[in-house]
């Protein structure tokens, strides 16, 4: 019985593009893929996907699936994992892989691979003896080489193609090949034909799960569509070839160190499971959202976390900052993106998001219920407060510093704010992503299609190489824009269908369901943010008595330059290199701010360096004295 946690498998593919991706690598054939209608009227390089014909049945199944995750398997698995250590737990995963050793042997065979077939044969051999029934892998300290086979990589052999994305009930993705090659797989499992041996495969399944399911859940409630990251990760993770590896042209060092975020997570494996989760409800809303904080044993400030767009309170980045100030001795409270759709559906006031001084006063609104609610439960237990931002969560933070003269006194009110790679001026921002997302255009039409995808493959299988200080990424200056332009891209698309399915201006041509998405995915992913900001932000706040200048004003921090100068409460953080961030803005920072206000690294590109020691003391230097 393969695993519920395999929707998410161990490694991170696509962790470049999807940073919160856990599909591993694997090696099976190509899959047949569909396209887009909108690709061929659109200039927007898009990368071919696995056809879904049944994406009503898998997003029901897909739903399922995650309700059994939250429901059943996350509280059972953290009860077990406390009772039972991680020695025996891995030694139980040991004796599952070695007692389905016939597969191996058998689909080794079969594919003429006698080499495999042979060292899995001396694995196993060794394993039963000296590695007493293969509780103890003493085959990998003895250097005999391990060699993985099943029934997929078989037919795959065979010259199968897959054809139709599947998601199956508890095993999660998979398509008509694999679904079929799992079923062959199960059938050569010797434990599977004599109870009660039969529940000695459901424990062993449920131990090697017990590992696994806080990170999938994680990755099921930050993501805004986790059906639609796993179709991505599976089309990509799904194929037998290697990419090309091959760095054609040269290199931009800005974006190619802004993937180096998509590597950054919390270090201590329990930490997402010490933290606490509360639901707030937001008077301009009557909706409740939640907030996830961690405190210390005793009183200490309470720093609030706001990520970048569009990013969610548990995102991998978030939570490594959030770590970071935990350890750093503060209690810390994670907020998710105004633009992210769980707050935008909860907690926004606005259709939806663009305009700042509604955008902040939503976030200020949501984090002064969030203090309310941890105050009456914790009295005593918090002393100053301060406001960390990450990119656009460093915009806003700015902001509400600009405007704290302004705000009423029973909303709150901090001790500090920290901007971390905040851009100046959103516009130029949205021309820059979108420039991005169109960087294959430099590449010749006939072979477009073909490298887009090969980067995308690129990114899948870098995921899985050993990450060190010495790495170099293997993206040229066009895949590693494009990378990070189609990241932004996903980003605008989940934020026009969710505001959309709320309050449908009208200007999309395709039906919008929840259960069917693919299409009006598809003609989405053809707008740009200049679309966004002309044909839906602008009209939308124009009828709310809007200006466009009065967008284009609030759109850019300069517009609030005087209230910045004189607040000696703001702290920012920013890279020399941020793509976001042209000389000029550069320059007005310089010129805004006090030298002791600002720090400047000149590396890292945009939240790349955020794992650096320099830059996670730099963050608690600039919040030095509020303990």
């Amino acid at each position: 019985m393969r695993p519920i946690y395999q929707f998410f498998r161990s490694t991170r593919c696509l962790s470049f593009i999807f940073p919160a991706s856990l599909l591993s690598a694997c090696t099976w054939t190509k899959p047949e893929v569909q396209t887009s209608p909108f690709v061929a009227q659109s200039s927007t390089p898009l990368p071919d996907i696995m056809a879904d014909p049944l994406e009503p049945v898998n997003r029901a199944m897909w739903a399922t699936n995650k309700g059994f995750l939250a429901g059943v398997m996350q509280p059972t698995a953290r009860a077990y994992r406390a009772v039972v250590a991680k020695p025996v737990r891995t030694s139980i995963n040991n004796f599952t892989h070695n007692i389905i050793y016939p597969g191996r042997a058998l689909n080794h065979v079969l594919q003429g691979r006698w080499s495999g077939a042979g060292n899995e044969t001396l694995r196993f051999l060794t394993n039963t003896t000296v590695g007493g029934l293969g509780f103890f892998d003493v085959a990998s300290k003895w250097n005999i080489p391990k060699s993985e086979a099943d029934f997929s990589e078989t037919f795959g052999k065979w010259g199968w193609k897959p054809q139709t994305y599947v998601m199956m009930p508890f095993f999660g993705p998979s398509d008509d090949r694999h679904a079929t090659g799992f079923v062959a797989d199960e059938l050569v499992k010797p434990w599977n034909y004599e109870y009660p041996y039969t529940l000695g495969s459901y424990g062993t399944t449920y131990n090697t799960a017990s590992d696994k399911t806080e990170e999938a859940r994680r990755l099921t409630q930050a993501e805004t569509d986790s059906y639609e990251l796993v179709k991505y990760a599976w089309t990509y993770a799904t194929k037998d070839q290697q990419p090309d590896w091959r760095v054609k042209g040269p290199i931009d060092k800005p974006t190619l160190q802004t993937l180096a975020a998509a590597r950054i997570s919390y270090q201590d494996p329990d930490f997402l499971s010490r933290g606490k989760e509360i639901s707030v409800r937001i008077p301009t809303t009557g909706r409740k959202l939640k907030f996830n904080y961690w405190l210390q044993s005793g009183t200490a400030p309470l720093v609030y976390l706001s990520p970048g767009l569009s990013s969610h309170r548990l995102s991998l980045t978030t939570l490594s900052v959030a770590e970071h100030l935990h350890r750093s001795g503060f209690s810390v409270v994670t907020t998710t993106s105004v633009f992210h759709p769980e707050f935008m559906e909860n907690a926004s006031s606005a259709a939806l998001p663009i305009y700042p001084p509604v955008d902040s006063r939503d976030l200020l609104i949501a984090m002064t219920e969030a203090d309310r609610s941890l105050s009456a439960k914790y009295p005593g237990r918090f002393g100053k407060r301060a406001l960390v931002g990450l990119s656009m969560g460093g915009f806003l933070t700015l902001h509400l510093a600009a405007d704290e003269n302004h705000t009423a006194p029973e909303l709150l009110h901090f001790d500090r704010y920290l901007a971390v790679n905040p851009p100046v001026d959103l516009i130029h921002g949205g021309k820059c992503v979108d420039g991005f997302q169109d960087a294959p255009m430099a590449w010749p039409a006939s072979e477009r299609q073909a490298l887009v995808n090969n980067t995308l493959h690129k990114a899948t299988m870098s995921a899985t190489l050993t990450p060190s200080a010495t790495t170099v990424l293997p993206f040229s200056g066009i895949e590693s824009k494009y990378l990070i332009g189609l990241t932004f891209r996903i980003t605008l698309r989940d934020i026009i269908y969710s505001s959309q399915t709320r309050s449908n201006m009208g200007i999309l041509k395709t039906p919008l369901s929840a259960w069917r998405r693919d299409s009006s995915y598809q003609e989405i992913m053809s707008l740009s943010y200049k679309d966004y900001f002309l044909k839906f932000a602008v009209p939308y706040y124009q009828k709310k008595g809007v200006s466009l200048n009065a967008m284009l004003r609030e759109g850019s921090l300069r517009t609030h330059e005087g209230n910045l100068k004189s607040q000696s409460k703001v702290r920012v953080i920013t890279n020399r290199n941020d793509f976001l961030l042209p000389a000029k803005d550069f320059s007005w920072l310089q010129s805004t701010l006090a030298p002791s206000q600002l720090t400047v690294f000149p590396d890292g590109g945009h939240l790349g360096n955020l794992a650096n020691p320099s830059v996670q003391k730099a963050i608690s230097r600039a919040l030095s004295g509020l303990k």
